[in-house]
């Protein structure tokens, strides 16, 4: 909007700067209200006519109405910016209003992690079988995370290199075997207990290994139990956890705290058996760790090796997992993608 107008005195400008700012504070809308600020204080607006107009007024009123101008281009801008200010709060908490009659929205629960997922479903399938859940704590001393366990002085997992020690002389756990020392300590036989729990080994991060990981590990002691009942409880397990087809076989090795000592294979619950990607087209899955407890470890927690017999074993619960979710990194369970892990609900 422009104005031709001869030049204005001080009076009819004072006169122009009420009509201006009566209009500014009763602007409803911020559009209205720029359309204001156009009209007065734009390039072409009132105000720059008024400028261009003291010069053709007499000395003696040009001085008064040049303060009338400035003033009046003071007073409307601080005007505008206040009404702005208030139209800008009040569509702020317009925005912001809270309608009770909506419908609520449902936010997911989420589900749990499948590391836990699996330990669970492993305490379930074993509690059928009698077992109960033991815990212990992660910071162990080294006689029951090694030398109760039969492990002599020179074994490489008493290495720095493999366990990560403490300036106290204790360790992290390298394993939950030694959750079982501490109950045969607690209790006298029959004990049939599962020790699920977190792990800490100096292993370099990959694919498939990791410097904290979970274990679980089970442990049957009484009189006259055998080989037999090992297998009986492993066969079952495997059914139960990879499905009915799955077989289970026993393979010759070593372990300081088993004697005789086996590795207990799954067959591959992809290809049921006959070869694939998954199992290396062997067939077989490692699983576990197993055997009959050795004499040595229930004489030190005071058990009389002649009366009574049991088996251990022990398993890794990421591996578990990664074969039964067709996981091929273990390092996607810990990076806490929402993403992965809602896949695997």
């Amino acid at each position: 909007m422009a104005f031709f107008l001869s030049a204005m005195k001080a009076s009819e400008i004072r006169s122009s700067m009420e009509k201006a700012l009566e209009e500014a504070r009763e602007a409803a809308t911020l559009q209205e209200l720029e359309r204001v600020r156009v009209s007065y204080l734009g390039r072409n607006g009132l105000v720059s006519e008024i400028m261009k107009g003291l010069g053709s007024l007499d000395k003696s009123e040009r001085a008064d109405a040049g303060r009338a101008a400035n003033e009046f281009k003071d007073n409307l801008c601080r005007v505008i910016e206040e009404r702005r200010a208030q139209l800008q709060e009040t569509a702020s908490k317009a925005g912001a209003y809270f309608d009770y009659t909506l419908p609520g929205r449902w936010r997911g629960l989420g589900s749990r992690h499948p590391i836990s997922a699996v330990i669970e479903e492993a305490a379930r399938i074993f509690g059928r079988l009698g077992f109960t859940v033991a815990e212990g704590p992660d910071v162990e001393t080294a006689y029951h995370n090694f030398e109760a366990l039969n492990t002599p002085a020179h074994h490489p997992s008493l290495s720095p290199s493999d366990t990560f020690w403490l300036d106290t002389g204790e360790l992290l756990r390298t394993q939950t075997s030694p959750v079982q020392i501490r109950v045969m300590e607690s209790r006298k036989p029959p004990v049939r207990v599962i020790t699920p729990g977190r792990c800490y080994r100096r292993d370099t991060t990959d694919a498939t290994h990791s410097a904290n990981f979970h274990q679980i590990e089970g442990l049957y002691v009484d009189r006259k139990v055998s080989l037999a009942d090992l297998k009986g409880v492993m066969a079952y397990f495997a059914r139960e956890m990879m499905g009915p087809k799955v077989a289970v076989r026993f393979r010759p090795h070593f372990f300081p705290f088993t004697e005789p000592s086996v590795e207990c294979d799954f067959s591959c619950h992809m290809c049921n058996g006959s070869g694939c990607r998954v199992c290396k087209n062997s067939g077989w899955i490692e699983i576990a760790g197993a055997g009959m407890v050795d004499p040595r470890v229930f004489r030190a927690v005071g058990y009389d090796e002649e009366i009574f017999s049991g088996y251990a074993f022990g398993m890794g619960i990421e591996r578990i997992a990664m074969i039964k979710f067709g996981v091929r990194d273990i390092r996607l369970f810990y990076e806490n993608d929402v993403r992965f892990l809602e896949s695997l609900a």
